[in-house]
Order: structure tokens, then C-alpha cells, then sequence
């Protein structure tokens, strides 16, 4: 089963409304540091405004879509066994929210028959709204395109890496392949928020993207944003033939982007396509 583009456009509007309900509770919590309370360790915080969040946008989904499953990062799968699953970060960032940096954002995702057909990621501190469907992607509306820097010496790019998982596999190795990324481009940057840093990339505000660890709830929304505004998405490390949101890694960059040349392909052993 396959949305066609009228079915995208009503669950891109439905994820809207899921996650602008939550807009004042973040607003009026940001910047009030919330108690945080740690999940699997010290790089894995959560606060009350997560699984409040959460409730909320589950309340909204249910309502308008019922029978569809929720995957949530608070509170796991729910809801019906229909063909159509949201994918919940009710807050991507969590640790910049709790301390008071503006780099966070609510990441709900839909895929309907095992395509992913509609995402948004909303930036409730700017108020900005972005949105993707089969019929392209928008910020507040208007349509954005992915076009930015070429190749590297131009390129701001926007990674986690390397997280502390990544030092444990190997922290000389890491630091190397680190230090690479710094020497080869303008600017590096670790905003702390995936979803955020996709939607900034198809809207050209950043040119490339790059993570080894995270979930699907995380990229589900900015992946499909990525790449109905014009970029390129590289799912890393997933299963042969599995969902691409389901890998555990990506690369992302604008469009017209020198992936294949670039240092950071190198840095993610990624080969290209067909390789």
C-alpha cells in the first residue's frame, strides 16, 4: 500500500498539528533547567517535558489516525497494528534543552506500507515548521531546496561524531579520522540535534551531515526532508534490504555536493553507491 500525494499532504498536516501542541509547554519550559533524569548513561539524558511531549503528540496521533502504531524514544511502540507507523522524538536535543541552547526540535515521521510518505521537525524556540510530503519539502510554508557548498574547503558540516561509542571501538583511530574532518572542512560543528541538523541541511543552512548512532525516530522526518528538498541521504550500516531509517548511521549533504570526494565518505568507510 503506497500514499499517493493528497494522503501525504493530510498525515504531513497531521504531524504538524501533533507537534505544535506541544509548542507552548516547550517554550514556557526552556531555559527553566528542568530536573534531568539519565537513561542508558551519562550521554542519554531525559526530562519530564520529553515524556510529557511525548503523551501529547500520542494523544493527537491517536486521534486523528486511529488504529496507526507510534514508535516513540519515551515510550516505545504503541497504538494500533495498522499500515501506517509514526516515528516520535518529542524532543531531538534533549540535552541542549535542558541546559538552554536554542538547537532542539519535535521529530515526528510517518511511513505508511513501509515508505516513508510525510515528516516534519519544528523548531519551537524560531517557531519554524519544517515540513516534507510526496510533493516536496517547506519551512513555514514556503518551499526550500538543498543547495549549498561543493566540496569540502566550503563546507560546513555537522556531526556527532565521534561520540563516546565511537572512542570506545577505538579512540586513536577515532581521533584521527576526527581530526581529518576538522583539517579538511571550513567549519565543523556539533549542534546535538540530528533532526534539526537534517531540516538545516535541505534548507541549505548546512552542507553535510554525518552520524554513526541513531535511531529512527531521530531521522525518520529529516531524511525524508533531506530528500524531497533535493539533498542526498545515505543510510549507513543497516541490514541488506532493510528500511533506511532503521540504519544505525547516515550521511547527509546538499545537493551538487562532492560526496564521493569528500573526506567525511571517507571517515564513514562509505564507498558510494554500488560499491
Amino acid at each position: 500500500m503506497n500514499a499517493d500525494v493528497p494522503a501525504s499532504r493530510e498525515l504531513a498536516g497531521i504531524a504538524e498539528l501533533a507537534a505544535r501542541a506541544t509548542g507552548d509547554r516547550l517554550r514556557t519550559a526552556f531555559r527553566s533547567r528542568p530536573e534531568v533524569d539519565l537513561k542508558r548513561d551519562i550521554h542519554d539524558p531525559v526530562t519530564e517535558h520529553d515524556r510529557a511531549a511525548e503523551e501529547t503528540i500520542r494523544e493527537v496521533l491517536g486521534e486523528q489516525t486511529p488504529g496507526s502504531v507510534v514508535v516513540g524514544e519515551e515510550g516505545g511502540v504503541g497504538g494500533g497494528d495498522g499500515d501506517l507507523r509514526w516515528f516520535v522524538d518529542p524532543i531531538d536535543g534533549t540535552a541542549n534543552f535542558a541546559v538552554g541552547l536554542p538547537f532542539f526540535c519535535v521529530s515526528i515521521g510517518a511511513a505508511l506500507g513501509g515508505e516513508l510518505v510525510a515528516g516534519v521537525v519544528y523548531d519551537p524556540v524560531r517557531d519554524d515548521m519544517f515540513t516534507a510530503s510526496l510533493d516536496g519539502a517547506t519551512c513555514n510554508g514556503e518551499p526550500i531546496r538543498s543547495r549549498g557548498a561543493t566540496r569540502d574547503e566550503t563546507a560546513v558540516v555537522a556531526t556527532s561524531y565521534p561520540s563516546a561509542h565511537d572512542l570506545s571501538l577505538g579512540r586513536e583511530d577515532a581521533l584521527r579520522r576526527y581530526g581529518r574532518v576538522v583539517d579538511a572542512f571550513a567549519t565543523v560543528r556539533r549542534p546535538g540535534s540530528a533532526a534539526l541538523t537534517l531540516a538545516h541541511v535541505a534548507a541549505g543552512w548546512a552542507d553535510v551531515a554525518y552520524d554513526s548512532s541513531i535511531n529512527a525516530w531521530d531521522i525518520a522526518a529529516g531524511l525524508l526532508l533531506v530528500r524531497q528538498a533535493g539533498g542526498t541521504y545515505v543510510p549507513l550500516g543497516g541490514e541488506p534490504g532493510g528500511d533506511d531509517w532503521e540504519a544505525p548511521g547516515y550521511l547527509a549533504c546538499v545537493g551538487g555536493f562532492d560526496l564521493a570526494g569528500s573526506v567525511i565518505a571517507e571517515v564513514a568507510e562509505y564507498k558510494g553507491a554500488g560499491a
